[in-house]
């Protein structure tokens, strides 16, 4: 098992790059959508929290990532001793019609295809994704940690409607009339899945790419008036049975499958590595279940950090796992100190059972 950092698209610098290298990382796992761009209430230096606009506005949607920028972050990534493990997400302003089943759909799953294409060439093995309309949403800042740590938690369901022009908790249309995005039943999101694996995965087969679905954070049967995918344990499989594949995979969320109310997380990881289907790993510590939960320090949760590292050991998981989120903690580098924290009992717990 190898030790990683998550970056967003602004910490994607030489200074980001040593912090990491120099936390002992080996590998990166990196986010090239800025959901800190022009938002109301996000902080760069933070993850993206939100309020009911969302995180503020999608990228181009007339320009996808490019192979010659995909290697030139993978060139810089490379020159400071660290490997480029996968990139997080799409641009909603890249595949809205795609999640929404809008009219450009076609075109935009073209685009994608065109994009894991690149990212194959590139060299880059992986892309994690979250087939989600309403995306990360709900979550609220607080000193829930120990010690009155800044973290995110949830204090209870987010029902309020997505804003027309809005997807995956961005706005990809700023100029859309006035309304809300209409409620889409769970069959239909699961169709709309099946057409994306459908045409996305025999293309990541070609490239050397693997899709690694990240399960719905918040874990709750609905957000935001539009349903989930992936909020039990057992609906994975269900998203791997659509298009049975080694290039369909999972980037599995530790901290969102316990907050799941039903199923055990130990359970789920024992299951899905075991299975040889977990892409990535992201781990992180919660106390409660949503939409009542808090995320904690890595030794301080419900999660016993420990034991999930033992099941991966004992199935075999040789892959990448970071701490995708971590508290801030009181000093003049909160994001950074949060994150060394949680990095140096990750690199610890991956010695001991190493």
């Amino acid at each position: 098992m190898k030790l990683g950092l998550g970056l967003y698209r602004h910490q994607l610098d030489r200074q980001h790059f040593q912090f990491a290298k120099q936390a002992g990382c080996t590998h990166l796992v990196i986010h090239l959508v800025d959901y800190f761009r022009s938002s109301r209430s996000n902080l760069p230096g933070d993850q993206p929290v939100g309020d009911d606009s969302g995180w503020g506005l999608a990228g181009d949607p007339g320009k996808t990532w490019s192979f010659e920028e995909l290697t030139a972050i993978k060139k810089e990534i490379n020159a400071a001793g660290l490997e480029l493990e996968a990139i997080e997400n799409f641009d909603p302003a890249h595949w809205h019609d795609v999640l929404l089943d809008g009219p450009k759909k076609e075109q935009q799953i073209e685009n994608l295809k065109k994009l894991i294409r690149n990212i194959g060439r590139a060299g880059i093995p992986i892309v994690g994704y979250n087939f989600s309309i309403a995306g990360v949403a709900g979550r609220v800042k607080g000193r829930f940690a120990r010690g009155d740590a800044e973290a995110v938690g949830m204090n209870g369901p987010l029902d309020k409607p997505l804003h027309s022009g809005m997807v995956w908790n961005m706005v990809y249309d700023k100029n859309a009339a006035p309304g809300v995005v209409p409620t889409a039943t769970a069959e239909q999101l699961w169709a709309r899945l099946k057409f994306f694996l459908d045409e996305m995965v025999p293309v990541a087969e070609e490239a050397g790419v693997t899709l690694a679905a990240h399960p719905d954070d918040p874990p709750l049967p609905s957000v935001r008036a539009q349903p989930r995918l992936v909020w039990q344990p057992g609906l994975f499989q269900k998203l791997l049975d659509l298009k049975p594949s080694p290039r369909n995979a999972l980037e599995f969320c530790v901290g969102t499958v316990a907050e799941m109310a039903d199923g055990d997380v130990y359970e789920a990881v024992e299951t899905y590595s075991r299975r040889k289907k977990v892409a990535y790993v992201h781990l992180r510590n919660v106390r409660g279940k949503a939409p009542y939960y808090k995320e904690t320090f890595i030794d301080d949760g419900e999660v016993d950090v420990m034991r999930v590292l033992r099941i991966l050991k004992k199935n075999g998981f040789d892959g990448v796992i970071i701490p995708d989120h971590a508290p801030q903690m009181s000093c003049a580098a909160p994001w950074h100190a949060g994150m060394a924290y949680a990095l140096g009992f990750l690199q610890a717990g991956l010695r001991a059972v190493n």
